[in-house]
Parts: C-alpha cells; sequence; structure tokens
C-alpha cells in the first residue's frame, strides 16, 4: 500500500501542476480503500463549478488516470477549500430544520432538486427520527427530497 500511496501522491500533484492548479496540494493516507485529496488554492471556483459538478468530474478523471498506475480497487475522494466538508454541513443542518418544520406544522416539504449523493446526506440525517419519513420523488436530474410528517 505504501508503494502506491507514494504512486497517488505523485499523480495528483502533476495532474494539478499541469491544470496550472496554484496552491496547496494534500494526498492523505489510504482510509478503507479511499485517498482524500484536499486542495487549498486562491481561485476554487473555477474547480468547484456550479454545485460542485467540476469538482466531481475532476475526481472522476483523476481517478481514472489513476486507475491506470494501480492495480489495485480505491476510491478517490477530492474536495476543494473544504467545499464537500461545507456542504455536507449545510446540508445536514437544512435537513434538521425542515424535519423540525415537518413535525411541528404536519405538512410534508419538497426539497429542490439535487444529486443523489446529497439525496443521501438528508435521508442518513433523518433516518433516525420517529416524527418525519424521508422519501425521493421524481426523474433525475429532477429527483427530488420529500419530507413527511410520521403516519
Amino acid at each position: 500500500m505504501d508503494e502506491n500511496f507514494e504512486k497517488v501522491k505523485k499523480e495528483v500533484n502533476q495532474f494539478f501542476s499541469l491544470l496550472g492548479v496554484d496552491g496547496e496540494i494534500e494526498v492523505l493516507p489510504p482510509k478503507d480503500s479511499t485517498y482524500f485529496v484536499n486542495v487549498k488554492t486562491k481561485d476554487p471556483q473555477n474547480l468547484i463549478g456550479e454545485n460542485g459538478e467540476t469538482l466531481f468530474e475532476i475526481q472522476h478523471l483523476l481517478k481514472a488516470i489513476l486507475k491506470r498506475k494501480i492495480g489495485e480497487r480505491f476510491y478517490i475522494d477530492l474536495d476543494i477549500n473544504d467545499y464537500k466538508k461545507k456542504k455536507i454541513k449545510y446540508l445536514k443542518d437544512l435537513a434538521k430544520e425542515i424535519a423540525d418544520e415537518v413535525a411541528l406544522t404536519k405538512k410534508e416539504k419538497i426539497l429542490p432538486p439535487m444529486p443523489a449523493y446529497e439525496r443521501r446526506i438528508i435521508h442518513l440525517e433523518l433516518a433516525q427520527r420517529t416524527d418525519v419519513v424521508t422519501q425521493s420523488i421524481g426523474q433525475e436530474p429532477e429527483r427530488r427530497v420529500v419530507i413527511k410528517p410520521y403516519p
């Protein structure tokens, strides 16, 4: 695993260098076959894109490049200027806030469309609650979460 870790670090640094990214790139040792890559840069918006779409495309591209260099199964979790960390906190806070409102008013709330990984965060955040239930409705890309009072 050490040999692969060094390969991953080298390739990740080369990748971002070729992209012209000026900033600090940190590759953490793998945890459960996942390499965490954190990038800190002065101009993150070009790398993050609208709703993180560019970030996920870069993550996908980076994994495809690394897959050729490493024989084993692994995952890449790329975060730029803590965008994902902040987004997860925002989604969890939103889920709790809306769930509290639904439990109080006994009226369901439909959240705006969001990608699958964001819906999953909301479902998991509210899974232990006994006063509300969650459900995904609609078709991609308009799929959204509904939070309903528990029947």
